[in-house]
């Protein structure tokens, strides 16, 4: 039995899934790089980019509940700018003490963490809704389409393959631990050792599964090889955009260049 992530998502009918990989990975990298250069505290700006992403999250039927579930990606971004709260000089708003040492939240610093958590979080949205509206394979010939560098998209492609190995070989392993293991006649009882028994089975397994998992790549690998791999996977050429999906890749850089600039004006 092999692991299968297939989405049931990528072949809806709407039409942010009908228009071509290309123009969506531009509007989707042009707005993440809008996010990250609107300047901190441009909150009407914050609010357009939003009522944008919702829009396109509506428009392509994947419904935002599962968008914003996926999003909580965003939450490592968000934590690891926690510390500019207190590091920002600027007017204090409060002050406590955590030992000999004394914390001081100062505005400009909140505004700045704010700005850094909501730009995290739509940005991340954008990504959510590409990711899962486009086909992986699509994506990667969108990228060498739009002349992003043959060794990156590479990576890429077998980046996401070998995720698939990975999955396949732990499988394989949990299921062996499940072979090998009693089962308690008594319900809700625990079958194994101690914690630290449970622990060391787990480290055990962990190195096993990376042994194996490079073993295998490393097999796959030269079966690529063999069959005239070259660092690049040929793919039927994408069709030229029409009309239509240059009229709406010119209007979405349009919007964004417009946003920007209303972000420093403000």
């Amino acid at each position: 039995m092999h692991v299968h992530f297939l989405d049931p998502y990528h072949h809806r009918g709407s039409p942010v899934h009908q228009l071509d990989p290309r123009v969506k990975l531009l509007l989707a990298l042009a707005f993440i790089l809008t996010c990250a250069l609107t300047p901190p505290g441009a909150w009407p700006v914050y609010i357009l980019l939003l009522a944008i992403v919702l829009s396109v999250e509506i428009l392509s039927n994947l419904g935002i509940n599962y968008v914003q579930k996926r999003s909580l990606l965003a939450l490592p971004f968000i934590l690891a700018a926690f510390p500019v709260i207190f590091t920002i000089s600027g007017e204090p708003l409060a002050s406590f003490s955590i030992g000999p040492w004394t914390l001081t939240v100062t505005q400009p610093g909140l505004e700045r963490f704010i700005s850094i958590a909501l730009k995290s979080w739509i940005s991340v949205q954008a990504a959510v809704v590409l990711a899962a509206s486009t086909p992986f394979p699509a994506l990667l010939a969108a990228m060498r389409a739009i002349h992003i560098p043959r060794l990156l998209v590479a990576i890429f492609g077998l980046m996401w393959r070998y995720l698939f190995v990975l999955a396949d070989e732990a499988l394989r392993l949990v299921r062996a631990r499940a072979a090998r293991s009693g089962g308690s006649a008594t319900p809700g009882a625990k079958t194994g050792g101690s914690l630290a028994w449970r622990a060391r089975v787990t480290g055990g397994m962990a190195g096993n599964l990376f042994l194996r998992a490079f073993e295998r790549s490393d097999r796959i690998y030269m079966a690529m090889v063999s069959r005239g791999y070259d660092g690049e996977v040929r793919t039927i050429p994408l069709p030229a955009l029409t009309n239509l999906q240059i009229t709406v890749l010119v209007i979405g850089l349009f919007v964004l260049a417009l946003l920007l600039l209303l972000a420093f004006a403000l």
